[in-house]
C-alpha cells in the first residue's frame, strides 16, 4: 500500500474529489484532519505540511487533504459554480473520513468557516447544509481570506480574470500578491518587475501543475470574496475554534484574522512568532507546532501571542 493513499470522494452534486491520506488511515475520528486548500494550490503542495503536523501528534493521526474543484484529479468547476459548492465537497470529505477536525488555510479559511457556520445551522438562502453531526469538534483557520465588511476592494478580480483568459499569469499572480500583500518583498516592487519574477517561477516543474489551476483560481476567488461579510456573521461559530495568523502576514490577513476572532465568544486568537502567509505550506517551525497542540487538546506553545475570546 502506498505509504500516501489517495482516493475518490463524490460530493452531492456528482462531482468528484481525490482525497489524500497522510499517516494512519484507520485513524479515530477524533484522530483525523481535514484540510482545506488555499487557492490555486493542490493537495500535493501539502504534503510536507501533513507530514509535518504528524510529527507533532503521536497517537495514530490521519491528515486528510483533498484536491478542491479544477485542481489536481479532482472534477473542473461545475456550472453555477459558488460557495455552496466548496461546502457540499467538505461534507461530502467529512462525511467519507469520518475526520472530526478541519482546517482551513487562506481561501480554504474562508471555505472552512462558511462550512462550519451553515453545518451549524445558519441559513445559506436557497440551499440549508443544517447537520450538526458535522461540525467539527476543533475547527482552526490561518490567514483567512475573507472580505469581512468590505476591508478588501474586490474590483481587482475582473481584471485578474481578464490576465487569466489571456494566459498573461506572471501579471495575474503580480495583481493578486499586490492586492494581498502576501509577500512582503515582491509587494513593494513595481508590477512589471513582480510580474516578471512570477513569470519566470511558473517555468519550474511544480509551477506547470499551478498553471492548470489558474481558471479555478479565478472563479473560487469571486465566489469568496465577492461577497461583503460582518464579522458578526460568524458570531454562532463552535467556541472551540481557532484563529490563527502570522506575526508578518499581510497585514490585509492579520486584520481579517483579528476581527473573526473578536466576533465569536470563546475562541483563541494565536499570532505565530514570524509566521508569514505561506507558513503553512512551507512548514514553519511555529505554525506547526501551534496547529498540533490546538488539535491534541494541549495549550499554545509558550512564545505564541494568545488571547482568549
Amino acid at each position: 500500500m502506498s505509504p500516501n493513499p489517495s482516493r475518490t470522494v463524490t460530493s452531492a452534486d456528482g462531482g468528484t474529489l481525490r482525497l489524500v491520506t497522510h499517516g494512519h488511515a484507520g485513524a479515530r475520528p477524533e484522530h483525523s484532519i481535514v484540510v482545506v486548500c488555499g487557492a490555486f494550490l493542490p493537495a500535493a503542495i501539502y504534503a510536507p505540511f501533513a507530514a509535518g503536523l504528524l510529527k507533532n501528534l503521536p497517537g495514530g493521526w490521519a491528515v486528510h487533504v483533498y484536491d478542491r474543484r479544477g485542481k489536481g484529479a479532482s472534477s473542473p468547476l461545475p456550472e453555477g459554480y459558488s460557495m455552496d459548492t466548496e461546502i457540499a465537497d467538505v461534507a461530502a470529505v467529512l462525511t467519507s473520513t469520518g475526520a472530526r477536525h478541519l482546517l482551513g488555510h487562506s481561501l480554504g479559511g474562508s471555505v472552512t468557516l462558511n462550512a462550519v457556520q451553515a453545518f451549524a445551522g445558519q441559513d445559506r438562502g436557497d440551499r440549508h447544509f443544517d447537520d450538526p453531526a458535522l461540525v467539527p469538534a476543533r475547527t482552526a483557520v490561518y490567514d483567512p481570506a475573507i472580505n469581512v465588511e468590505g476591508s478588501l476592494d474586490t474590483r481587482w478580480v475582473e481584471d485578474f480574470s481578464r490576465l487569466v483568459d489571456e494566459g498573461k499569469l506572471g501579471r495575474a499572480l503580480a495583481l493578486a500578491d499586490r492586492e494581498f500583500g502576501a509577500t512582503p518583498t515582491l509587494s513593494k516592487a513595481p508590477s512589471w518587475m513582480v510580474a516578471g519574477v512570477l513569470a519566470l517561477s511558473l517555468r519550474t516543474p511544480l509551477a506547470r501543475v499551478a498553471r492548470s489551476v489558474f481558471p479555478a483560481g479565478a472563479a473560487e476567488l469571486k465566489a469568496a470574496l465577492g461577497e461583503r461579510a460582518a464579522a458578526s456573521d460568524f458570531a454562532d461559530l463552535p467556541t472551540d475554534t481557532l484563529f490563527m495568523t502570522g506575526e508578518r502576514s499581510a497585514e490585509y490577513f492579520q486584520a481579517t484574522t483579528r476581527a473573526l476572532a473578536a466576533a465569536v465568544p470563546g475562541s483563541l486568537l494565536e499570532i505565530a512568532p514570524k509566521g508569514v502567509h505561506g507558513s503553512i505550506p512551507a512548514v514553519r517551525h511555529d505554525v506547526v507546532t501551534g496547529l498540533a497542540a490546538f488539535f491534541r487538546g494541549d495549550p499554545p506553545p509558550s512564545d505564541a501571542q494568545v488571547a482568549r475570546r
